[in-house]
């Protein structure tokens, strides 16, 4: 079975304000294997680091190629976000209405691997995707 390690940041400035993600896929031997940023517009935090896991999980698809290497793949995602890590896990419920379509999105994505794990991590322990989404905000404001 395939392994990838993924770290994402989403993040604002101004709440909502403009909004970048930054996105780290690893190996499973933690060789960084991709790296980027994406300007997002206008969002909340909390859509951003949603947009964040969104991107990372279609890169890693993209990276592993047809549907059934896919379905073999499995995926441990960190990030410092653990409104998101604990409503992907089911401990907590989503009630804004802007997020269930993303919920609902990273869900769809990941039904397609074999597994995906999600893992809160401390800000400190994700500073390359912070990094990258900070250098994507301030090329845009």
């Amino acid at each position: 079975m395939n392994k990838y390690i993924l770290y994402t940041d989403g993040g604002a400035r101004g709440n909502p304000g403009p909004a970048a993600a930054g996105v780290v896929v690893y190996d499973a031997k933690l060789k960084e294997i991709d790296k980027f940023a994406h300007y997002l517009g206008v969002a909340t935090n909390n859509q951003a680091e949603y947009q964040a896991l969104i991107l990372g999980l279609g890169r890693i698809q993209k990276l592993v190629g047809n549907a059934h290497k896919i379905a073999e793949t499995s995926v441990e995602v960190f990030m410092d976000s653990e409104l998101i890590v604990k409503q992907m896990n089911g401990e907590y419920k989503i009630k804004n209405k802007d997020l269930k379509p993303l919920f609902a999105k990273v869900e769809e994505l990941s039904a397609q691997f074999a597994a995906v794990k999600f893992t809160h991590i401390f800000r400190d322990k994700n500073t390359l995707a912070d990094k990258l989404l900070n250098l994507e905000l301030d090329k845009h404001l």
